[in-house]
């Protein structure tokens, strides 16, 4: 029987334990994230690439950032959006755009889509793409 397209019953699931990107300041971003989107240290690695494992308040989901290779970190200032971005849940976007705005991130778009869903697309200081969503219909098996 199959559950999923291309998945069978049989198999084993698997569970996405974290995401990593390539940043040029993992540990001045890592502060960022913590004071300003909530995550938390999991585990981190002092020297080298100062490895910061970032996870949310769930603790199902990690963001792996590093500096390795440093001569090849991503341009994410000038990539769209859609290319890569993180997604989080937030019950008010329009609150807390101000509120990172004000610690340097900058705004790039706001999307309303008619399942009554509000996106509101960021870049943190460092240029990477952030979202945050308030569903219209919560798609999180936690927000159920």
């Amino acid at each position: 029987m199959l559950l999923y397209y291309g998945f069978n019953q049989a198999d084993t699931f698997m569970k996405i334990e974290h995401f990593a990107i390539n940043v040029k300041d993992p540990i001045a971003m890592a502060a960022w994230y913590i004071a300003h989107m909530g995550l938390t240290i999991v585990r981190k690695q002092d020297g080298g690439a100062n490895t910061h494992f970032l996870g949310d308040e769930s603790g199902d989901v990690m963001l792996e950032i590093y500096n390795n290779p440093p001569d090849q970190v991503p341009d994410y200032a000038n990539m769209n959006p859609l290319l890569v971005h993180l997604a989080f849940v937030c019950e008010n976007p329009v609150e807390k755009r101000a509120e990172l705005e004000a610690v340097g991130a900058s705004f790039a778009e706001e999307v309303h889509i008619k399942d009554g869903s509000h996106l509101v697309m960021m870049r943190d200081p460092w240029g990477l793409a952030i979202q945050l969503c308030k569903r219209g219909n919560k798609m999180l098996r936690s927000q159920q």
